[in-house]
């Protein structure tokens, strides 16, 4: 199809976005989850030195420029609920993202992972009153349980707390971003996203932190860069090509391998050894969500969203 044709020739964006939509949505997903946790291994390393605001203002920042580069904002036309549906998700990111870092500063990926998984079970399971589904709630309770309750003292309770409010913003970051694919279906919503994600982040790490010892380490910075790529710009535009064309409910089975994929990460890369309770508990979050998105009744859908399970 020319431009004589009515149509616009591809840009790098949409070149891109085919070529995405020729892999099968549960590879991208599983490719997305094994890039975010690599991601995350990397950035508890650099979080160590330097704090996690200086290192998730990195993630995002070089995130959201690297998103800008190869899917450039679209805004001639976009409605208002557009323009707010991309504006909350900035929000939950930045909530979310921060939340996770702190809480990967205090306690390991593996078990940081699957105690947030409470956000998108609660997603999965929500309004339903089948005694099953509260079987699901129940098994991953206890799992949950397991992995926090052991860790409410001294600095492990603050990594705890801000697990739970990362959890809480993955479940809102899982309608949101439905919502958000329907909007924007060349995935350029996500760039703008993510720009209101930088601007929250921004002024907060300049307040809260020092980023002095960062900027004079170019290699950490140069980490941070990695750490965008494979936290941030691969696998949410990996998610948002997914998303267009996965029922929630598969998707939601297939992020229930994330705990597992992160304990594998975290034990690789960072020696993190866990104990055969947290191996167990981690299985039966897994198996909650895995159960619960397959189960949990099916909801209400409104228009410019994807169809939801």
């Amino acid at each position: 199809m020319t431009v004589a044709d009515g149509q616009a020739p591809a840009t790098p964006a949409r070149a891109a976005g085919s070529r995405l939509d020729a892999l099968p949505p549960e590879v991208l997903i599983i490719s997305g989850a094994l890039s975010v946790q690599c991601g995350a291994s990397l950035a508890t390393t650099l979080l160590r030195d330097y704090g996690p605001l200086p290192v998730v203002t990195m993630r995002i920042v070089f995130g959201a420029l690297m998103l800008l580069a190869f899917r450039p904002l679209r805004l001639r036309g976009v409605s208002r609920d557009a323009l707010l549906t991309a504006a909350a998700l900035g929000i939950i990111l930045a909530v979310m993202n921060s939340s996770f870092y702190v809480a990967l500063s205090r306690i390991p990926l593996g078990v940081a992972v699957t105690i947030e998984f409470w956000g998108p079970l609660t997603v999965a399971v929500l309004g339903s009153r089948r005694l099953l589904d509260l079987g699901w709630v129940v098994l991953a309770a206890a799992g949950i349980y397991v992995l926090a309750g052991a860790r409410v003292s001294a600095d492990d309770a603050v990594g705890v707390v801000a697990i739970l409010v990362a959890g809480g913003c993955w479940g809102l970051y899982i309608v949101t971003g439905r919502r958000l694919a329907g909007h924007w279906p060349d995935g350029s919503g996500l760039s703008l996203a993510m720009v209101v994600a930088s601007i929250a982040v921004l002024p907060t790490m300049l307040l809260l932190s020092n980023p002095a010892p960062l900027l004079a380490a170019p290699l950490a910075i140069a980490g941070g860069v990695v750490v965008a790529l494979f936290s941030s710009a691969i696998p949410y535009t990996m998610e948002m090509a997914a998303l267009r064309r996965l029922r929630a409910a598969t998707f939601g089975v297939l992020m229930s391998l994330e705990p597992a994929i992160a304990a594998l990460v975290g034990f690789v890369a960072l020696g993190q050894v866990l104990r055969i309770p947290d191996i167990a508990a981690i299985a039966c979050v897994a198996l909650a969500s895995a159960g619960a998105s397959l189960t949990a009744r099916r909801l209400a859908t409104a228009p410019g969203e994807l169809e939801a399970a």
